[in-house]
């Protein structure tokens, strides 16, 4: 039988309920379990695909392309997993599955309502999904972690505690568990910490009919052990079942921080663990399941301990239009922090609002522009990520054109690889007039062109999206003048091919590729059909480091095993990138026993080179 934690909160929204629910799951694979996750959004979209960066941070995409919250980024990221687009639930998802189901005749007459007809359909869909493998393993979960988005006491939100309510009698007191996350603020001069907003949580929790097995005490700073007696005595639970999850210095702490705490003897004796474990054991061997835990929860600290004591600092300018809300990145600064410590560095994260380095920000506002341009100059490394929108793009131009003229290490990713084409196509090609067709409609050279087989009325789930092939061929590459194997290639491995995930509508235009790759840039990786432009790239031997990806590698980054381009970003940026091509390109070919990525990962080598 499944085991589910629920995750809710109470107080405020954005409290960390996602990084709780991901650091639960991380502890209960270091138990020796199989986890999967859903994230339960109250709103009425059908998915997150046509929300806003600045209003709900990032849009996370999966591999079967669905288009998700980025708290299922944190989920694949800390639990190593592949989820799906059904391991996220919308309002909108459950009313329309149930309205089509009406629509059939499948309710027999019935007047559909909200109970019983959405909440069941609720906890029909958590059970299915909870059964459904997310590793390689092929084998359903042994437990379920459900976050409930927003706070108890939404009007939003009511459908579903009335879901997890009924469900927790489904399933069984022994099968079902929930963590409370609330907030202790600081109050006044003294900096008392406050319990009353944690009391009223938990009073509005336990009125929708829920009891909370943990409660998880969001602060700044560590409670005071007056403070978790309080907590204790006015909610209702024993002192071991409150958690205080400070502040720490990364995410990767908060794991540690729990787990110190004792929340897995908490669930070990509720959830009665240990027969589920044993279980395990008896189906694939106890030495076998206790080796793959203990070495998860040993790599796990060996990366919190490097990360503390880092030093050496790598720092890159990563300039976009969403940057006044830092989740709008999330996976991309995630990706570059991967990168950053498998190397032994810190990472110094230059924040740059595109739109600040075009000259019409110099007309109306000379400061901003001048202190932008300063933060862009004074970087290692140079990334412009995803977007949409004209706002923004000739900015981003100009950061591709600053990294190419002065060597300066560039990674773009979607939109940031079509503005270097962009770029190289009006300043080096010679196409003054060379633009997206997304932003200028009348341009006489389109080098980016609207993708034909996608459709121009619908926005919402209309885009390519979800794991793509890249086939690699650097062949124009090698003949070049200064010609020598592609460097991005030799990160993946020398794979032939790959596969990332994509999201984007416009492409390149191929009727510009011979013209584009006369004059030095080069398209090392194109899909299956060859038609479309995935990977471009300068020569090594041209520019340190300066390439662009269709598709979006910073979806499958793991804090253990970090994306190859940014690994590469990193590399380049930190001076280590020479040395690492010495290490593992010989006479043009990989060699995969000192690979850092993946299945071809040696930490030992790249923390020597690092060291180096």
């Amino acid at each position: 039988m499944t085991k589910y934690i629920l995750v809710s909160g109470g107080v405020i929204s954005g409290i960390g309920k996602g990084v709780i629910a991901s650091s639960t799951g991380l502890l209960l694979k270091s138990y020796g379990l199989r986890v999967t996750a859903i994230k339960i959004d109250p709103y009425l979209n059908i998915d997150a695909g046509t929300l806003s960066p600045l209003d709900h941070g990032e849009v996370f995409v999966l591999d079967d392309g669905g288009e998700v919250d980025l708290d299922l980024g944190n989920y694949e990221r800390f639990l190593d997993v592949t989820l799906t687009r059904d391991n996220n639930i919308t309002t909108g998802k459950v009313y329309r599955q149930v309205i089509e189901k009406e629509r059939r005749g499948d309710y027999l007459g019935k007047t559909v309502q909200v109970v019983p007809h959405i909440t069941d359909a609720i906890q029909d869909w958590v059970e299915r999904v909870a059964s459904v493998a997310v590793d390689a393993s092929g084998q359903a979960p042994d437990v379920c972690i459900v976050e409930l988005g927003g706070t108890v006491g939404d009007i939003e939100s009511a459908p579903f505690v009335e879901a997890m309510r009924q469900f927790q009698f489904r399933v069984g007191h022994d099968n079902f568990a929930l963590i409370h996350v609330s907030l202790v603020p600081v109050v006044g001069s003294v900096g008392e910490q406050k319990t009353k907003p944690t009391q009223a949580s938990i009073r509005d929790l336990r009125g929708a009919g829920l009891s909370p097995d943990v409660i998880a005490c969001r602060s700044s700073k560590p409670l005071a052990d007056g403070v978790k007696e309080k907590i204790s005595m006015f909610c209702h639970v024993s002192p071991e079942q409150v958690l205080a999850v400070h502040d720490c210095s990364s995410v990767y702490h908060v794991p540690l921080l729990m787990e110190q705490q004792g929340l897995l003897r908490v669930f070990e004796k509720r959830l009665k663990l240990r027969e589920l474990l044993e279980a395990r054991m008896a189906r694939e061997g106890a030495d076998v399941v206790q080796h793959e835990a203990k070495a998860l929860w040993a790599k796990w600290h060996q990366l919190t301990t490097r990360q503390v004591r880092l030093h050496d600092t790598v720092s890159i300018a990563l300039v976009g239009k969403y940057t006044d809300l830092h989740d709008s990145y999330i996976s991309v600064t995630k990706s570059l922090e991967h990168a950053a410590l498998s190397v032994n560095r810190k990472l110094q994260i230059l924040w740059v609002e595109a739109s600040d380095l075009e000259l019409s920000t110099k007309e109306s506002n000379p400061i901003k522009y001048h202190e932008c341009w300063r933060r862009l100059c004074a970087a290692q490394g140079i990334l412009v990520p995803g977007g949409f929108g004209e706002r923004g793009t000739e900015g981003k131009i100009m950061a591709a054109k600053w990294a190419r003229e002065n060597k300066i290490p560039y990674l773009g990713i979607c939109l940031g690889m079509q503005v270097a084409v962009i770029e190289f196509a009006r300043h080096v090609v010679g196409l003054p007039e060379a633009h997206s067709e997304e932003f200028a409609p009348k341009s006489p050279d389109h080098v980016i062109m609207y993708m034909p087989e996608i459709t121009k009325e619908q926005l919402g789930g209309t885009m390519r999206l979800g794991s793509r092939a890249s086939v690699f061929d650097d062949s124009h590459l090698q003949q070049a003048k200064n010609g020598n194997p592609s460097v991005i290639q030799a990160l993946y491995g020398n794979e032939p091919m790959v596969l990332e995930r994509h999201r984007h509508r416009y492409e390149v235009n191929p009727a510009y590729i011979d013209k584009i790759e006369a004059k030095g840039l080069y398209f090392v990786g194109k899909d299956e059909t060859g038609q479309r432009m995935e990977v471009v790239e300068l020569p090594s031997a041209v520019h340190p480091f300066y390439v662009g990806a269709q598709y979006h590698p910073e979806y499958k980054t793991r804090p253990l095993k970090p994306s190859p381009p940014f690994l590469g970003l990193v590399l380049a940026s930190a001076g280590l990138l020479d040395e690492w091509k010495k290490q593992n390109m010989q006479q043009g070919k990989m060699s995969p026993s000192v690979m850092p990525l993946g299945r071809y990962n040696s930490e030992l080598d790249l923390k020597a080179l690092a060291d180096k």
